[in-house]
C-alpha cells in the first residue's frame, strides 16, 4: 500500500455540483471544496433541459482550480444523479441537450412498456421501483423521435462527463442499475428487457465497475486544465447514492440510511436483492453498489419541497433566511398537518406552498399558514415518510436496524434530524454532510493503493476522521 495521495471527486446534485479535492492515506481522509455551482435546468419549447455544456464547462474549471495545488492529482472520480441519459451520433457528438427527469413527456410511457412487458416481469428482472422517469421509461417516450433513431450510444451523465475527458465509453454499473435496463442478478444488461421494449443492445456501452480505470485524459482536456498528463478517470460509484452509502461510517451495527439531499434514499444495504410481491407492490428498489452490494431502498421526494418553497417565497419577494425559518419552525407544536412527500403533484417545479396547503385540505386538514407552519409540516412530513420506509425496509428485507445513518445536506438541519429520531424510535447518526464525496474519494484511493480493504474497512476510516452528531429519539 502506498502513502497518501491526492484525488478529486466531481459530484454532480440536481441543484449543485461541487468539484472536491482529497488527501487520503491509511489514517488520514482530507477534503476540500474547490468549486461550486449552481444547477440550473433550461425549459425549452419541446421541454425540460439539463444544461449539460454549462456543467461540463463548469467540471473543467473545478478541475483548472484543482491542477493548481502544488501537489499532482491521481485520478478523478465523478457521480451524480441518476436515470438521465445523452445519446450519442455515430461519430460521438452530442444529439441534443439531455432531459430532465422532471419533463413531462414521460406521462404515459410506464403503461406503454408495461403492455408488453407486464411490470410484474420487469421487476422480477431488474428488481427496479416504478417511477414514472426511469430510464427505460423516458426511452419509450423518445421512441420514433429523431435523435433517437440517429443515436449509436446512450450514456448516463456521469459517464458522458467521463467521456468527454478520456474519450473513453462506458457505463458504470451502479448507475445502470436505476435504468430499469439491467438484470439485478447478473449485473449485465437484460436481453429479456430490451427486446420487449424495442431497445437495441449496440446503443448501450460495455459496463464497468467501481474501481476500474476508465482512461487517461485526452490532450485538449491536459492544456486546459493543467493536469499532469498522468493523471487518470477511475470509475466510482457514479450514482451519488452508491458513492454516499460508501461515505456511510457503520459500524458492526445494523443500520438503514438516508441519504438526504433533493432526494432522499431511504433503505438497508444487502447481500442480495429482495424480488418479492410484496416488495414489489411496495415499490421498493434493489439498486447495486459498491463491492456488489445491494442498495434496497425507497425513494422520498425530499429537501425539493424545501428548496422550492424557498424558490416560490423568494420569487413572491418575501424573506426565505432559512436558519431563521428552522428556529421559528421547531418552535410550532407538534402534531400539526403532514402531507405525503411522494404525492405526483410535488414531482414538478412550482408553487410549492400552495401545492402542500392544497394537499392537507384534500386530507381534511388545516392547511399551514405562514411560512413557520408550513416549513414545520415539511420537515414533519419528511420525518414521518422517513419512518415508514425504515419499517418497511427492516420488514422486507427480514434486516433489523438499531440506529439509523442520515448523510448529505440533510444532516445539516437539526430539527429534521431530531423529528426523524422521533419518528423512527431509533438514534440518528447525522453526518458526513460530505458522505457522496468521501465515498467518491475512498473508492478512487483503493483503486489506486493509498487505501486497502472491504467496505467495513473503509468505513472505520470514516468513523475516524469525520465527525458525526447523534439523536436520540424522545421519549413520551
Amino acid at each position: 500500500m502506498s502513502g497518501e495521495g491526492l484525488h478529486v471527486a466531481v459530484d454532480l446534485g440536481a441543484s449543485s455540483g461541487r468539484v472536491v479535492l482529497g488527501r487520503v492515506g491509511p489514517s488520514r481522509l482530507d477534503l476540500h471544496e474547490v468549486h461550486r455551482f449552481p444547477n440550473e435546468p433550461v425549459r425549452l419549447p419541446d421541454g425540460l433541459h439539463w444544461d449539460i455544456l454549462r456543467l461540463y464547462r463548469e467540471v473543467l474549471r473545478g478541475l483548472r482550480i484543482a491542477a493548481s495545488d502544488a501537489e499532482p492529482i491521481l485520478s478523478i472520480g465523478m457521480d451524480g444523479w441518476g436515470v438521465d441519459y445523452a445519446l450519442l451520433d455515430e461519430t460521438g457528438a452530442l444529439l441534443g441537450n439531455p432531459y430532465h427527469y422532471r419533463d413531462a413527456r414521460t406521462e404515459g410511457a410506464a403503461d406503454r412498456i408495461h403492455a408488453r412487458l407486464p411490470f410484474e416481469d420487469l421487476y422480477s428482472i431488474t428488481g427496479l421501483q416504478c417511477l414514472p422517469f426511469n430510464t427505460v421509461y423516458q426511452l419509450a417516450a423518445g421512441a420514433g423521435t429523431p435523435q433517437l433513431d440517429a443515436a449509436r450510444t446512450l450514456l448516463l451523465l456521469p459517464d458522458l462527463l467521463g467521456y468527454w475527458l478520456t474519450g473513453r465509453l462506458g457505463a458504470e454499473y451502479t448507475n445502470a442499475s436505476t435504468t430499469g435496463l439491467l438484470d439485478v442478478r447478473s449485473g449485465d444488461w437484460s436481453d429479456e428487457v430490451l427486446r420487449a421494449t424495442g431497445i437495441h443492445r449496440e446503443l448501450l456501452p460495455p459496463l464497468r465497475r467501481p474501481g476500474q480505470a476508465v482512461g487517461p485524459l485526452l490532450a485538449d482536456v491536459v492544456e486546459e486544465t493543467g493536469l499532469p498528463r498522468s493523471t487518470v478517470v477511475t470509475a466510482v460509484g457514479s450514482h451519488d447514492t452508491a458513492s454516499a452509502v460508501v461515505g456511510i461510517p457503520a459500524n458492526d451495527q445494523r443500520f438503514a440510511y438516508i441519504s438526504c439531499g433533493t432526494w432522499a434514499l431511504v433503505g438497508v444495504e444487502l447481500k442480495r436483492p429482495v424480488l418479492t410481491e410484496e416488495s414489489r407492490t411496495a415499490n421498493f428498489t434493489n439498486e447495486r453498489g459498491v463491492d456488489d452490494q445491494i442498495r434496497y431502498l425507497r425513494n422520498v421526494m425530499g429537501l425539493w419541497l424545501l428548496q422550492e418553497s424557498l424558490g416560490a417565497w423568494e420569487r413572491g419577494g418575501q424573506p426565505t433566511d432559512l436558519p431563521t425559518l428552522l428556529t421559528a419552525a421547531a418552535e410550532q407544536p407538534a402534531g400539526g398537518p403532514v402531507v405525503d412527500p411522494d404525492d405526483p403533484s410535488f414531482l414538478p417545479p412550482g408553487d410549492m406552498p400552495a401545492r402542500i396547503q392544497a394537499a392537507c385540505r384534500r386530507t381534511g386538514q388545516p392547511a399551514p399558514e405562514g411560512q413557520a407552519q408550513l416549513v414545520r409540516c415539511i420537515l414533519d412530513s419528511l420525518a414521518a415518510a422517513f419512518a415508514r420506509t425504515v419499517h418497511d425496509a427492516t420488514r422486507l428485507s427480514g434486516q433489523n436496524v438499531d440506529v439509523v445513518h442520515l448523510v448529505g445536506g440533510g444532516a445539516r438541519n437539526q430539527l429534521l434530524c431530531q423529528l426523524t429520531a422521533d419518528a423512527c424510535r431509533l438514534p440518528v447518526l447525522a453526518g458526513p454532510v460530505e458522505a457522496t464525496a468521501l465515498g467518491n474519494l475512498l473508492v478512487q484511493a483503493r483503486a489506486h493503493g493509498q487505501v486497502a480493504g472491504d467496505l467495513r474497512t473503509l468505513r472505520t476510516l470514516l468513523r475516524e476522521t469525520q465527525e458525526v452528531r447523534r439523536y436520540q429519539p424522545a421519549t413520551n
